[in-house]
């Protein structure tokens, strides 16, 4: 583990000296993806092919970011596109594949083994945890999950003694990560953002990093925020950036608008074992950026928007 990342004491300081404005948010792809920097641990929001934040991963890749670590619950295409692009040197996450019908990412096992990226594996309860012991300020969250298993070296965590019980109970260490890249239902021109349906790790994510950058389907008013607002998961003040980008997650889902493109994930895939490891990256040019407009397009034609 990169100390930076569970320094408690150090990420506290820098969330509290982070400016909290009540001003207008709203910006470009481009101008949220310059706060990112070299070397800087990206942490992303949603799950697997759920609300992943797409057009800020492909602005990312197309701003040459290098040294980058890559963080998320179940890492989905985006992390194949970090590893090919050469973005990213470090994965954490609990597992990664496109979902079950397709088996473990190809491109995961190629650059794994190669030794050109390195994995780093927590259970999903224990990467939850991290996030979560982050958002409030703690330096860990005591918990049961890893211990016994393999995964308590990988990362490096410690367990330590219950002073009440005495039973044995992993540390599970805070993770503070440089950047996170969220996507979400509504937001006002302050930030405040509204999520519909199951809100994964992203509330704790937003809270969690230092640099918060959003997309949002849509930019309401400040009324329609506050007439809901126990749907506003990440306040204003945690933001930094918020780009309206309609169908941002596409061709993952966001619940309740547009379902994922299973076709395409059927199509992606073949490509992929199609090619012989030295010309994986010719994946890129085929889902590039024309491609996936066209299936926004299509995304649009289906839902009727």
């Amino acid at each position: 583990m990169n100390p930076t990342e569970y320094d408690f004491v150090a990420a506290r300081r820098r969330l509290e000296a982070k400016p909290k404005s009540a001003a207008e948010k709203l910006t470009s792809l481009e101008d949220a993806v310059a706060r990112i920097k070299d070397g800087d641990h990206v942490a992303v929001g949603g799950c697997l092919f759920s609300r992943t934040p797409m057009a800020l991963v492909r602005e990312l890749l197309r701003a040459r970011r290098r040294g980058l670590t890559l963080s998320r619950n179940l890492t989905c295409t985006e992390g194949e596109f970090f590893m090919v692009a050469g973005a990213v040197e470090r994965i954490v996450t609990a597992w990664m594949s496109i979902g079950l019908p397709w088996g473990v990412s190809k491109i995961l096992r190629h650059f794994v083994e190669s030794g050109r990226v390195a994995l780093e594996e927590w259970s999903h309860l224990a990467l939850g945890l991290r996030f979560r012991a982050a958002a409030m300020g703690v330096p860990f969250l005591p918990a049961l999950t890893m211990l016994g298993s393999d995964l308590m070296a990988v990362g490096g965590m410690k367990s330590l003694q219950d002073p009440y019980t005495g039973e044995t109970l992993a540390a599970v260490p805070a993770l503070f990560p440089d950047v996170a890249l969220l996507h979400v239902h509504r937001a006002d021109v302050f930030g405040n953002c509204q999520i519909d349906g199951y809100p994964h790790m992203d509330a704790d994510i937003a809270r969690a990093a230092t640099t918060v950058l959003v997309t949002t389907e849509e930019v309401v008013t400040e009324e329609a925020i506050r007439r809901r607002p126990e749907r506003t998961v990440i306040p204003g003040f945690a933001v930094d950036a918020l780009v309206l980008v309609p169908f941002g997650s596409f061709p993952h889902e966001c619940y309740g608008l547009y379902e994922a493109d299973f076709d395409h994930f059927a199509e992606y895939t073949r490509a992929i074992y199609a090619y012989a490891p030295p010309t994986w990256s010719d994946y890129l040019d085929l889902f590039g950026g024309e491609r996936l407009a066209l299936q926004g397009r299509r995304a649009r034609e289906l839902t009727g928007l």
